[in-house]
């Protein structure tokens, strides 16, 4: 009976501390880190001020760990997708792996949406949280550059790096912008059919200058 009670409270914990975090990371995609408080966090979630001390022990613990889940899930999933590309892969299918998340993201709307709008929005003042991600970004990276070589031989690894740091900026640009809300009324495949030629096109640069 007693280890029963005991299951009870820890899921109930797990309930609160899930809800906070889900609360945080949506006023934090709407807002950013300085526009929120504890007592909206408090009342979105249903829950008391103590148990953010109790689960997180401060506002700003909270929120860095709201962001640090919303860049590692996004992250996650762009590895998986850019991981999976073979020797011969192109330019195109890259793009599409790279910009996968971002597309389901905004086709899905709610709590998934609010994870890229927050990581497009730290992406701005990176939080001292980035740095447990650092290898998970560098892979992210070696991935994506695997491809870019094969296809550019051509252009120096300084500016392939550029590139990728291009491509992520028109995605998180598209998290924020406008534009991004009235993609988020279409199908996924329309959006993927108007966003990937876009981030292909800033992997690819001009092959000249006239």
């Amino acid at each position: 009976m007693a280890t029963e009670k005991t299951d009870l409270r820890r899921e109930a914990g797990q309930r609160t501390r899930d809800g906070l975090m889900s609360a945080a990371l949506e006023l934090l995609a709407d807002r950013g880190q300085e526009g929120v408080t504890l007592r909206e966090i408090t009342d979105k979630a249903g829950a008391n001020v103590a148990a953010v001390s109790y689960h997180f022990g401060s506002l700003r613990a909270l929120c860095d760990s709201a962001i640090e889940h919303a860049l590692e899930s996004y992250l996650d999933e762009q590895i998986r997708a850019i991981s999976a590309l073979g020797p011969a892969s192109t330019i195109d299918e890259l793009a599409e792996a790279f910009a996968l998340p971002m597309v389901r993201a905004i086709a899905a709307g709610g709590r998934d949406r609010d994870v890229m709008r927050t990581v497009a929005r730290v992406a701005i003042d990176p939080p001292e949280s980035w740095e447990r991600l650092t290898a998970k970004f560098e892979l992210s990276r070696r991935d994506a550059m695997r491809v870019l070589e094969a296809n550019l031989p051509g252009v120096s690894g300084e500016d392939l790096v550029f590139r990728i740091r291009c491509a992520a900026g028109i995605l998180n640009w598209l998290a924020l912008a406008p534009i991004g809300a009235e993609l988020a009324t279409q199908p996924a495949e329309e959006i993927a059919r108007k966003l990937l030629p876009v981030v292909a096109a800033a992997f690819h640069g001009y092959s000249s200058m006239s």
